[in-house]
């Protein structure tokens, strides 16, 4: 097991080139069994998410090559096995196997979804749609089965904007008899992004981006080639490592209309933010302003990008306050940002931050993904030595991420913890 060491107070400069989205890749691996012959899809991120999607899909039979972030998968040989335990359990995005295979085989048992601990994050949403297409939905032994004799299409009306929900409805619709219609879909780009490779397969959708899709269903699809979009919370947090420790970034391989409220919101700092067509360069702050920021779902403040930002403003100046409307639970990452002498407290879903500190290096561990990426810019921030455990969850959405913060001059590297640290971990 490994531990990050960062050595704070370098001054960032350089370019960062952006990996393909971890929140697409998620869902276009599934969206493959789909199909009845070879889909390649070009740009994948290396992180650990796809790398178990990989198997899982090699599990159910499937012939996936996996080379230079370029994946190609041969569903033809797929089965319906069940796959309610193992490596299903180790991430999130392990629902989007219920609508694929729905579709695909018009059942599946699929165990319970793993990933960040971010409270509650349930998937009645999902099911809901899924019984509206006709499909019987049973939980048994904390394993989710689905069965249909037919999907047939519905009018289905979320509750909540869901991005898994409206991803996952949309699999398993694509080969249902008749028109599916999602009303109050998400609207995030990687809806796009698996509507794009879907279309590309000869599904019928329209209107993916908005809150109403309508999706004829089809009997067959074919493979295809599709390339992933670029990560925007990746490039979101490079812009933020900019903001918080860089002499010049320019994020190269990025779509700046997903960041718009990022882009917005550093500017408000007072943070010099250029961008063109496919990269954004982003200069010091002569004095970082604090700033209030409220997460919604797309086109608002991203959730994901929540907690890189509060590290940020422990650096500017005045009280900013920082409210989740998304997850209640995603401010685990406060108490590590305290131990750095963050001034921080947490009311309700909102933390409240004043500034400016100057936070010091500190032992600390990541509680998920975001909250990892939220302790190494403030490790990048704060005068002598900071060590992240934890590194399992940064992993699962930050490709290359020491080679990338060396490359702008950052000093940080992984070391071996000891037995000793090892088994602090686990009685903690």
């Amino acid at each position: 097991m490994e531990k990050l060491m960062i050595a704070g107070g370098y001054p960032l400069n350089g370019t960062v080139r952006i990996s393909g989205a971890k929140n697409s890749a998620v869902a276009l691996i599934p969206a493959t069994i789909l199909a009845e012959s070879p889909v390649k899809i070009e740009g994948l991120p290396d992180i650990s998410d796809v790398q178990i999607l990989k198997d899982l899909l090699e599990e159910i039979g499937g012939t996936v090559e996996f080379s230079e972030n370029d994946m190609t998968v041969d569903p033809s040989s797929m089965i319906s096995m069940p796959l309610p335990n193992g490596k299903v359990k180790k991430l999130r995005a392990s629902y989007y196997l219920m609508g694929a295979m729905l579709g695909r085989f018009k059942k599946a048992v699929i165990g319970l979804p793993g990933g960040c601990h971010l409270g509650p994050r349930p998937i009645d949403q999902h099911i809901k749609g899924f019984e509206a297409l006709g499909a019987r939905v049973t939980n048994e032994q904390g394993a989710i089965y689905l069965r249909a004799d037919e999907l047939r299409g519905a009018r289905i009306y979320l509750d909540v904007v869901s991005v898994g929900a409206t991803i996952n409805i949309m699999l398993a619709a694509v080969r249902a008899k008749g028109r599916t219609i999602i009303e109050n879909a998400a609207k995030e780009p990687e809806i796009i992004d698996v509507a794009t490779l879907l279309t590309n397969m000869g599904a019928k959708i329209k209107g993916a981006g908005t809150d109403v899709i309508r999706i004829d269903g089809v009997d067959h699809l074919h493979g295809c080639q599709h390339t992933i979009i670029p990560d925007r919370i990746e490039a979101g947090t490079y812009m933020i490592v900019g903001a918080a420790a860089g002499e010049g970034v320019l994020i190269d391989n990025v779509i700046p209309h997903h960041l718009e409220s990022l882009i917005a919101k550093l500017r408000e700092m007072g943070v010099q933010i250029e961008a063109n067509d496919d990269q954004v360069f982003v200069g010091p702050a002569e004095k970082m302003k604090a700033v209030d920021i409220k997460t919604l779902v797309y086109p608002g403040f991203p959730t994901d990008l929540q907690q890189p930002l509060t590290s940020l403003l422990t650096g500017a100046e005045g009280t900013s306050m920082v409210t989740d409307t998304i997850y209640s639970a995603r401010f685990k990452h406060i108490d590590e940002l305290r131990r750095m002498n963050a001034n921080i407290k947490v009311e309700g879903r909102s933390a409240i931050i004043n500034g400016p500190v100057q936070l010091q290096g500190a032992k600390v561990k990541a509680s998920d993904l975001r909250a990892g990426a939220a302790l190494v810019i403030a490790g990048l921030m704060a005068e002598g030595v900071t060590e992240v455990t934890g590194l399992e969850h940064i992993d699962r959405g930050y490709s290359h991420l020491v080679e990338k913060l060396n490359g702008l001059g950052a000093t940080i590297w992984r070391e071996e913890m000891s037995k000793e640290e090892m088994e602090q971990m686990k009685n903690a």
